[in-house]
């Protein structure tokens, strides 16, 4: 009875392509699109004494570095600054195994590491978020995701029944830190511009008022760049009855964490925030994936044990870690300076800002949200021309993040393949633009329901802008 019950469900399901009721209501169903595998490339190790017919390694090493040098101006859907010079002056220093294992402020038992190297970097971002050299701790992490992990961690330490309170558009690291940790989760509504709904956190909040409450907050979320405000937030805890020993603070800043200081400072250790995480490939780049991490000294008491066997204390979640990272940061850093990293957070900013000006004066529906370089429009109708371009798709909307690597001659090529794209698409009307309303707002909306017209290109042509 119960295999024809969950059949005859299935059946009905199936017949509802696209609405479902639920509660009494009539709701749209998720459409998940499943990741295409990827292409099997025919490659393999090859053994040096059978070589015979096959390519060198040598050989394919050169064909990958091409493609790589191809491709490297159509990646605009990703959040990486590819515009560095590390590998000239740097590569000497891939013939040493560095190993920064354990914490960054004690001893190692050997001498190759660079946590001369670390620390400078650490001291750099302590000073950008306001918090004195002796009251602070971190590490360079291997990304965003193990920052997040870390400083959830943390929370969940100093308040073992905490609840953890984030938005569902924050980062999938932070949902994967409630499973492993196994933290009781709220998730929080948020506006169509990204940003949480504090009504609703506020809801949440008082309800489980007995508990404890570990919050993540977005400086810049992952797909559309909105920013939680940290001060209503706070404003929030307190109006719910938070003592500050009721609640920690953890804050996902990415991307945005290099662009607000240097724009409108929100990020500030001086407020009762516990740990805040960068990503350090994206705004600053970095050949290979990394992050900083910085949290109160205080709170890693909570964590750190002494590891006889590497000499040294460990409040990391990694253990060993990559002893090239922290170079590549400090060189980056000290290339470019405070004052080179502004100008690159101004000119990102224009530069998304010019890009949004022309796909809405085209008619294309767009979002751009304050202080922030993530550009989301509606998804091309086409497969071929996202992976073309390496765009990120999530349901009807895609985005382009504007980083530092990212010139206004992509920018205007990336535009004028889309408008000669859409008039293909959609150039006889059987196929629309899509409504993106409920993505983006209606505001930023540009189906014909919500700007009351469809613009046709005609010929080859492209509007005037």
């Amino acid at each position: 009875m119960m295999m024809l019950c969950t059949k005859m469900m299935s059946n009905i399901v199936a017949s509802l392509p696209s609405e479902n009721i639920v509660n009494g209501n009539m709701k749209k169903l998720v459409k998940v699109t499943t990741p295409r595998p990827r292409k099997k490339l025919q490659l393999a190790v090859i053994e040096p004494g059978l070589r015979s017919g096959v390519s060198s390694p040598d050989y394919i090493l050169d064909n990958y570095l091409k493609t790589l040098a191809q491709r490297v101006k159509y990646h605009l859907g990703f959040p990486e600054n590819i515009f560095y010079d590390h590998h000239v002056a740097l590569a000497p220093l891939l013939q040493f195994h560095l190993n920064n294992c354990g914490d960054p402020f004690t001893e190692n038992p050997v001498d190759f590491h660079s946590k001369d190297f670390e620390v400078a970097v650490l001291d750099w971002f302590a000073k950008l978020w306001e918090i004195d050299k002796d009251e602070y701790w971190g590490y360079v992490t291997h990304g965003g995701t193990e920052g997040n992990l870390h400083g959830i961690w943390i929370g969940r330490e100093l308040l073992p029944n905490g609840i953890l309170y984030t938005s569902k558009d924050s980062h999938y690291s932070v949902f994967k830190a409630a499973r492993l940790y196994r933290i009781d989760l709220e998730m929080i509504n948020t506006s169509t511009n990204g940003e949480m709904d504090y009504s609703d956190l506020k809801a949440k909040l008082l309800h489980n008022k007995d508990k404890p409450a570990i919050i993540n907050i977005n400086i810049g979320t992952t797909f559309k760049g909105a920013m939680d405000d940290i001060d209503v937030i706070l404003q929030t805890l307190e109006d719910c009855g938070y003592s500050h020993d009721k609640f920690y603070i953890h804050c996902d800043a990415a991307l945005n964490g290099l662009i607000v200081p240097f724009t409108k400072n929100v990020i500030s250790f001086k407020k009762p925030i516990g740990s805040v995480t960068i990503s350090g490939h994206k705004f600053i780049g970095c050949p290979i994936p990394c992050g900083v991490q910085i949290t109160r000294k205080s709170h890693i008491a909570y964590l750190s044990r002494n590891v006889e066997y590497i000499a040294s204390m460990d409040a990391t979640i990694s253990g060993s870690r990559n002893g090239l990272t922290p170079i590549l940061l400090w060189y980056s850093l000290s290339s470019k300076g405070q004052i080179g990293i502004q100008q690159d957070v101004k000119r990102c900013l224009n530069n998304a800002r010019y890009l949004r000006d022309r796909l809405k004066q085209a008619n294309i529906s767009v979002m751009l949200n304050e202080l922030s370089t993530i550009v989301v429009l509606e998804r091309p109708h086409d497969h071929e021309f996202t992976r073309h371009w390496q765009l990120s798709c999530v349901k009807d909307i895609a985005h382009v993040i504007v980083m530092p690597s990212i010139t206004r001659e992509t920018l205007d090529d990336f535009f004028i393949d889309l408008v000669q794209k859409r008039k293909m698409w959609y150039q006889d009307g059987s196929v629309k633009p899509p409504c993106v309303a409920d993505d983006i707002g209606a505001q930023n909306c540009a189906c014909a329901l919500h700007n009351g017209q469809y613009i046709f290109l005609q010929g080859n042509k492209l509007p005037i802008v």
